[in-house]
């Protein structure tokens, strides 16, 4: 499948776009990610399709930002783009699970060793040095703090750990469900119908989620909360979710321990 997010006359974003989409061994690695994440270790889908709405998402929010008067943190440090930060969340998105190909563990470290060379290798020529270097370290900054637990310092790092804890859809536990695997992560993530990304009336962003459940509120709780509380996307991110129609889905017949 071929990679896509709106590139809004985004010229450099274009080029990034289409040398991902020749990059095979970008590819292949989204599949190695996947063999280790769902076929080994039986837990949700890390591969290409998790990239692709994660980087949809993370493009969204920064977007939304923007529009709301958040200046990205590669504008206000490094005197570069709003353009510029798209490019980050985009690049980010694409290379932070790629560290799964090697193990789930401690993916986000393992991410990074690839990430370097491969990021400087997609961006090379879109920017010269410093710029060329500046961009590879916000990208990777970004890419290290989609951990939970790692403290987040730029805005475009915020976009991507938010984002990343977007793609709680039920389509994200289908594997380990189906499998037998009942746990609160794969019942919850059954709750959840869909996740949109709009603009909000308080804030600049509304990630607006709509359960068949009330097991979904875990999946809000555990994953976006915390990691939009570990940002500095905080004050500018309203979450909103409500249950659809009168009667919750029932997700499972029995449960036995």
């Amino acid at each position: 499948m071929e990679f896509k997010v709106p590139l809004r006359k985004n010229k450099k974003l274009r080029t990034l776009v289409d040398r991902i989409n020749a990059d095979q061994e970008l590819f292949q690695l989204w599949k190695c990610a996947n063999v280790n994440a769902v076929d080994r270790s039986g837990i949700s889908d890390h591969g290409e399709v998790h990239i692709r709405i994660v980087a949809n998402a993370a493009l969204r929010i920064i977007r939304l930002l923007v529009e709301g008067g958040v200046e990205p943190s590669v504008v206000t440090y490094h005197e570069l783009t709003g353009e510029d930060a798209e490019l980050i969340v985009v690049m980010a998105a694409c290379l932070h699970d790629t560290g799964i190909s090697v193990h789930r563990d401690n993916h986000e470290r393992y991410s990074l060793l690839i990430a370097f060379r491969k990021a400087r290798e997609l961006l090379e020529g879109i920017y010269v040095e410093p710029d060329l270097t500046t961009m590879v370290s916000e990208t990777l900054h970004a890419i290290i703090a989609h951990d939970a637990k790692e403290k987040c310092l730029t805005i475009e790092a915020g976009a991507l750990k938010v984002a990343d804890a977007t793609d709680i859809t039920k389509g994200r536990s289908r594997i380990p469900f189906e499998a037998g695997k009942v746990n609160i992560h794969s019942v919850s993530a059954q709750a959840v119908d869909s996740v949109n990304i709009i603009k909000g009336t308080k804030k600049p962003v509304c990630i607006e989620i709509k359960l068949a459940n009330s097991a979904g509120i875990f999946q809000i709780d555990e994953l976006l909360r915390n990691k939009l509380e570990n940002s500095p996307l905080g004050p500018f991110v309203e979450v909103t979710a409500k249950i659809e129609g009168e009667v919750e889905r029932r997700l499972l017949e029995s449960f036995t321990i």
